[in-house]
């Protein structure tokens, strides 16, 4: 269930400075209508036995229009910064410009009953006339990040109980970050992490908008890792990782009316913003980001006649580029401060990161909000 995990602070609670203007939730649900669902699984402890455990994974769920609108397509693009991973459904994705239905985060070895799920879950008392239409309008986009640390990833413990769990209990609100669903088993630049969120709120040409990240962090090396313009993993040191094995996947949903080819752009902007916390995007990381728009729900309503979309000018768009670099930001550094450590097979530990170590490390370079803490 998508429940927030209130005991553990947020990276603004610990006097970090970002730049821009947060939504009321700092969350992608600050968009409105979408939903987020999580499933997470830990269980066991001990030595890895495959097919019993220890188990440290699960499944999140986003619904950029909610589940009531589930089958209205929106305007999407793609970027991947070093596609080494599986993100399902982006050639049509890319062909198409367009992504209907949800999309979901998970581990490497369940991306394929992940998809098989949601597509079951869409199809549920359609005939096949109906479901080819339905499948029509939607494209299941499931991305992965590698648990295997941590998580007895060649057992393979997501079941379509847990996917259909986390696809029913998608809901708006705060949105659970750090080691939940998805992100469970994750760890980036060398601490436990998982799912983070943020958002900005931007004027552009004739509106305010808002525009929301959500990630699933697994990626980086100890000291490449940047809070606030600080190699705050340098100063802190004790890395264990040789070589980096890990991936992130980043989702930008707006409220501002964008098309596919300008939604690209913003996806480009994602891979920007997790650069900001020192991401490489070294040869085995996949780093996969999608962009996507909730304007326009009528555009692809029906077959007959013209169809037509409101649209922001170019001339209007670098606000948003600043809000979907910001955003990522922020996510990322959310998904490590909202990590408690964790140990999973064979005793792996991903350590949590330390919360007063990072302030002492931030107040010597004058990047501390002191008033917040």
């Amino acid at each position: 269930m998508n429940t927030p995990t209130a005991s553990r602070p947020r990276a603004r609670d610990l006097g970090i400075p970002f730049d821009g203007e947060p939504g009321p939730l700092n969350a992608v649900t600050d968009v409105a209508g979408v939903e987020v669902g999580h499933t997470t699984i830990i269980d066991g402890d001990g030595p890895l036995v495959v097919g019993r455990g220890p188990v440290r994974t699960g499944v999140t769920v986003i619904f950029p229009r909610g589940r009531g609108g589930v089958m209205a397509p929106c305007f999407a693009g793609y970027h991947g910064l070093n596609p080494w991973g599986e993100l399902t459904g982006i050639a049509r994705l890319e062909a198409q410009g367009l992504m209907g239905g949800p999309l979901a985060t998970t581990s490497s070895m369940s991306v394929g009953l992940v998809r098989d799920t949601i597509a079951r879950w869409l199809s549920q008392g359609h005939d096949n006339e109906r479901m080819m239409a339905l499948m029509g309008q939607s494209i299941r986009v499931v991305g992965e990040t590698h648990d295997g640390h941590l998580n007895d990833i060649v057992g393979q413990h997501i079941t379509k109980e847990h996917i259909i769990d986390a696809l029913e209990g998608a809901r708006g609100g705060p949105v659970a970050e750090g080691s939940v669903g998805g992100g469970t088993g994750m760890t980036a630049y060398e601490f436990k992490a998982g799912i983070g969120t943020a958002s900005r709120v931007v004027a552009a040409g004739p509106g305010r908008w808002t525009l929301g990240v959500i990630v699933q962090a697994n990626h980086g090396l100890r000291d490449d890792f940047t809070i606030a313009g600080v190699r705050v993993g340098r100063e802190l040191g004790g890395g264990w990782k040789r070589s980096e094995s890990g991936s992130i996947i980043g989702t930008a949903i707006t409220d501002a009316p964008l098309l596919s080819t300008q939604l690209k752009r913003i996806a480009q902007r994602v891979g920007l913003g997790v650069a900001r916390t020192g991401a490489i995007g070294r040869n085995n990381s996949g780093d996969m980001f999608v962009a996507l728009s909730t304007a326009n729900p009528e555009a692809w309503a029906d077959t007959e006649g013209l169809r037509r979309a409101e649209f922001l000018h170019d001339a209007h768009i670098d606000p948003l580029f600043e809000a979907a670099v910001q955003a990522a930001e922020e996510a990322v550094i959310n998904s490590i401060i909202a990590s408690p450590a964790m140990t999973g097979i064979d005793g792996n530990t991903s350590p949590e990161l330390p919360h007063d170590a990072v302030i002492e490390v931030l107040g010597r370079f004058n990047r501390h909000n002191v008033s917040t803490t």
